[in-house]
């Protein structure tokens, strides 16, 4: 797990919000730019803080992870400050899309509203699962890293050079963290809890499955309607349990099923 993930979603977004704002760049400019940044912040990481890490113990490596988080959080309070932003605007807020369907109600079509910036925001989305699935499944590159995190020893024995590849997993997982922290931003605005987001998707990840991009979309799903659901019930005590819901189910799926819906149990001879 990299627990500096939504802190990399949060620089990103405040990046792109400097250049668009305070340098005054064009908006397409400032995210191409802050892409980069991103990558270049993510490589510098993994060579700075998790290569000298190669070999300990994995536990050891989601700490330094975590303390990663803190050192970005500080960092983006020292170069941004704490206060609440508005994003520029890549959608249309005042005119969103307009769906009218064959159900009625009390003789009126029923009208299905929705954002703009919520549709393109699913689309790329899952235009971004299927590129990176196939990424992994297709390319050298993608299979090198899932070897690499499958058992970087025997991957290195066989030749690959995994201080690179874990460079490239890094400045990948930065891209990715920025894209989703500047559509998250489109919709909820910009402060420092843009990052907590982050948080239920590690319950989403461990109910697909840790090897499994299908189980996790999967996982996803089931918790942002779990979330849904209870959020739009009739009773306050109930839709204030909304928080909780993706921690609950994370609770549930190691007691009952740890390796997730998807996932594979692991045999290790002894």
């Amino acid at each position: 797990f990299n627990f500096a993930q939504g802190q990399l979603l949060l620089m990103g977004a405040l990046i792109t919000w400097w250049f668009s704002v305070e340098a005054g760049l064009p908006l397409w400019l400032s995210i191409l730019v802050a892409l980069a940044i991103s990558a270049l912040l993510g490589l510098a990481i993994e060579r700075l803080a998790l290569r000298p890490m190669t070999g300990q113990p994995l536990l050891s490596i989601i700490l330094m992870t975590l303390g990663m988080s803190q050192a970005l959080q500080g960092l983006s309070l020292l170069l941004f400050g704490g206060s609440q932003r508005n994003f520029p605007q890549i959608f249309s807020a005042a005119d969103p899309y307009r769906i009218t369907t064959p159900f009625t109600f009390d003789g009126d079509p029923i009208v299905v509203i929705l954002k703009q910036n919520l549709v393109w925001s699913f689309i790329i989305a899952v235009l971004g699962v299927v590129i990176i699935g196939a990424y992994f499944r297709f390319t050298k590159s993608g299979l090198a890293m899932r070897a690499v995190s499958e058992d970087h020893e025997l991957a290195q024995s066989l030749g690959l050079r995994i201080h690179r590849i874990f460079g490239r997993s890094w400045m990948l997982a930065a891209v990715v963290a920025t894209t989703g922290g500047i559509l998250l931003a489109t919709s909820s605005g910009l402060d420092l809890s843009l990052s907590v987001v982050v948080l239920a998707a590690f319950p989403a990840v461990l109910l697909g499955g840790l090897e499994s991009i299908p189980g996790t979309i999967v996982g996803g799903l089931v918790i942002g309607l779990s979330q849904g659901l209870v959020a739009a019930s009739r009773l306050q005590t109930v839709r204030n349990a909304a928080e909780i819901v993706p921690y609950v189910v994370l609770l549930l799926v190691l007691l009952i099923r740890p390796e997730g819906l998807f996932g594979q149990k692991r045999i290790e001879r002894i």
